[in-house]
C-alpha cells in the first residue's frame, strides 16, 4: 500500500440527546429564561384574548395586579418592569386620554364639553379601564416575548405546533436577512458614488438604488431558496432535528397560569358587579 494514500478517520456523532449548546440570556427573569419559546408565545394570547372582551376597571386592575405580582415572583422587580415598558405606559395614557376627550356617554352626566370634546364620568371611567386594560395586555406579552431567539422559536414552532418547515425556516432566514439590508444599502450607496451616480437629485438617487437593492434581494433568495432545497426542506420524507424542542411541566403551569390570570379577574368583576362587555354600544 502506498505510504502517501490517505487513510480513513473516524468521525463520531452525538446523539441529540446528549448534546449540550452554550446557554444564551433569553429573558430578563432568570424563571422565564427556563420556559420554551412556544409555551412563551401562547401564554401571552391566553392572556391577552380574554381581556379584550371586557372593559371595566375591575378586571383590567386585578389581572393587571396579578400580573405584577407573578413578574415580580419570576425576578422582575416593578423597577426594572417599568424600565422596559416605559413606552406602553405611555401609549396606554394617550389611549386613555383619547377616550376621555372624545368618548360619548350621554348616560352619565357631561362634566365638560367644549367642542367635539365630550367629557363625562362615564368616559371617565372607561379612559381608565382603556388604559389599564392596555397595560394588562401589552406588558405581560413585552416581557413573555423579550429575549426570545428566533431560531429556538422556529424550532418550536416546527417540532411543537407541526407547522410547515420551509414556512417556519423561510421566515426565520428572511428575518436574519433583515440584519444585512442596512449593510447592502451602504454598499450599493458607495458603489454608485464610486461611478459618479450618487450625485443629483435625492430622489431619483433614492429609486435607483432601491431598485439595485431589490436585485440583490431577489439574487440572495434565491441562493436562499437552493439552499434549503439542498438541506431537504419541501422533501415528502421528515426531516431530523438538529435541536430538540419539547414541552415540560414548567411550560405548562405557565400556560395554566397566563390562562387563569383573565379567568379569575374576570370572575371578581363579574362577583362584584362591575364586569361589562367591550363590544356593547352605549346610548
Amino acid at each position: 500500500m502506498d505510504q502517501h494514500s490517505v487513510h480513513p478517520q473516524l468521525v463520531t456523532v452525538t446523539a441529540m440527546s446528549d448534546r449540550t449548546q452554550q446557554l444564551h440570556i433569553a429573558s430578563i427573569s432568570p424563571v422565564l429564561a427556563q420556559i420554551n419559546p412556544v409555551a412563551r408565545v401562547l401564554s401571552a394570547f391566553l392572556i391577552g384574548v380574554p381581556l379584550l372582551f371586557s372593559l371595566d376597571v375591575v378586571s383590567a386592575s386585578c389581572a393587571f395586579i396579578m400580573e405584577v405580582l407573578i413578574l415580580w415572583g419570576c425576578g422582575i422587580h416593578p423597577g426594572k418592569l417599568l424600565a422596559r415598558t416605559w413606552l406602553i405606559w405611555i401609549a396606554a395614557l394617550g389611549a386613555g386620554l383619547s377616550v376621555v376627550f372624545y368618548g360619548r356617554d350621554t348616560a352619565t352626566p357631561i362634566l365638560i364639553q367644549w367642542g367635539i370634546i365630550h367629557i363625562t364620568q362615564g368616559s371617565l371611567i372607561e379612559a381608565c379601564a382603556t388604559a389599564i386594560r392596555v397595560l394588562a395586555i401589552a406588558v405581560p406579552s413585552v416581557i413573555l416575548a423579550l429575549g426570545i431567539d428566533p431560531t429556538d422559536l422556529a424550532d418550536g414552532l416546527v417540532q411543537i405546533l407541526k407547522l410547515s418547515p420551509r414556512f417556519v425556516y423561510g421566515g426565520l432566514a428572511s428575518l436574519r436577512m433583515m440584519s444585512v439590508l442596512r449593510e447592502d444599502w451602504n454598499a450599493i450607496g458607495r458603489s454608485r458614488r464610486s461611478r459618479g451616480l450618487g450625485d443629483g437629485n435625492a430622489l431619483v438617487r433614492v429609486f435607483g438604488q432601491s431598485f439595485s437593492l431589490l436585485v440583490m434581494s431577489i439574487r440572495r433568495a434565491t441562493k436562499l431558496a437552493t439552499a434549503m432545497e439542498a438541506r431537504g426542506f419541501g422533501a415528502p420524507t421528515p426531516r431530523s432535528a438538529a435541536r430538540v424542542s419539547t414541552l415540560y411541566g414548567r411550560d405548562i403551569v405557565c400556560c395554566a397560569l397566563a390562562l387563569a390570570v383573565p379567568c379569575i379577574a374576570t370572575a371578581i368583576a363579574v362577583a362584584t358587579g362591575y364586569w361589562q362587555f367591550a363590544f356593547t354600544t352605549q346610548s
